[in-house]
């Protein structure tokens, strides 16, 4: 089973405090890994305030540039130092990786530089680091009870509150949370 595009959600019974009531947006799933993004665990820090620590030049925002204040999230323990922002696809930044038709992912410095124009991306979040899985290793963690998945849905991907969104994906699967056993069993 392939996962890109899907999300990981975590099971109430997760523990690890880093994946703890987390949705992660799966940018990449084959035989070597996967890729992931964690989507709910801002860190203190606005859009707006990393572009003034991270652009060359003072940003200059307009009346276009929009989501600017939205949180900067901590994307994963892998590379927290490194950017990534997952957007509407548009096919202009140097290193940008197509996830579906309609969602990318760019981790070059350029897509920074339009995020205070009109040359924005009209949906996007930032996050900082990410999570990986070596081959298999995803697949045994979903075979342990730790994560349940749906297909992803853009508008909680761009449009749901993050503090929200952990509830609204489990939500669309139509489980109680209250529900959920971490044991995992046969009927």
């Amino acid at each position: 089973m392939n996962l890109t595009n899907h999300f990981l959600i975590a099971m109430p019974s997760m523990e690890d405090p880093a994946f703890k009531n987390s949705v992660v947006y799966i940018c990449e799933h084959d035989e070597k890994g996967a890729m992931g993004i964690t989507i709910n665990r801002p860190i203190n820090i606005s859009v707006s305030n990393m572009l003034e620590q991270v652009t060359t030049s003072k940003p200059v925002y307009n009346e276009a540039c929009h989501n600017l204040e939205q949180s900067v999230l901590s994307g994963g323990p892998v590379a927290s130092d490194r950017g990534f922002i997952i957007h509407n696809a548009v096919d202009r930044f140097d290193s940008t990786m197509k996830v579906t038709s309609s969602i990318s992912v760019t981790t070059s410095k350029d897509i920074l530089e339009t995020l205070t124009t009109n040359d924005q991306p009209t949906q996007f979040i930032v996050a900082l680091g990410y999570s990986g899985w070596d081959a298999g290793q995803l697949e045994q963690e979903l075979a342990t009870n730790s994560w349940l998945t749906i297909s992803a849905d853009p508008d909680i991907l761009f449009s749901t509150p993050i503090e929200e969104k952990w509830k609204v994906a489990m939500s669309q699967l139509g489980i109680d949370t209250v529900n959920l056993s971490s044991q995992v069993g046969h009927a």
